[in-house]
């Protein structure tokens, strides 16, 4: 008979011990039912369509000659480029002579800033540089 109410209460510890640690889990803390949504792909500017294969090549000989070489090409040649990549250019050409010029800086991102929209790929580098060029 001892071996049976020793037995009972052993069996009623663990029951008891058991839903205390089932009544505990309900305060620990539980992790976000949604989860974030993933930050969007970096956007390079060589990966945006918009620039005639041809002048690849003056592009890049312009930017390594710095604002003033950007300034010329971006005036003999935006015609023949399309946004998104014009943009991405003329933001280029922004920050090469914010330095040198800022009134010029500010009067190409103002237009810049003004033809590109929320489903833009460069709008977030837009909106990186609106502080410093506004």
């Amino acid at each position: 008979m001892k071996f049976v109410i020793g037995l009972i209460i052993v069996v009623g510890l663990c029951l008891g011990a058991w839903q205390i640690h089932e009544y505990w889990g309900n305060f620990k803390e539980k992790p976000p039912a949604t989860v974030a949504p993933a930050p969007p792909p970096e956007v390079t500017g060589e990966a945006l369509p918009g620039l005639p294969r041809s002048l690849d090549g003056p592009l890049q000989t312009a930017e390594q000659n710095g604002a003033k070489a950007m300034k010329e090409f971006l005036a003999a040649h935006a015609k023949e480029i399309k946004d998104p990549r014009l943009a991405w250019i003329q933001l280029d050409y922004v920050i090469l002579a914010g330095a040198s010029d800022p009134g010029e800086a500010r009067l190409v991102f103002r237009k810049v800033q003004g033809r590109l929209t929320s489903g833009s790929p460069v709008y977030s580098r837009m909106k990186q540089l609106e502080k410093t060029y506004e």
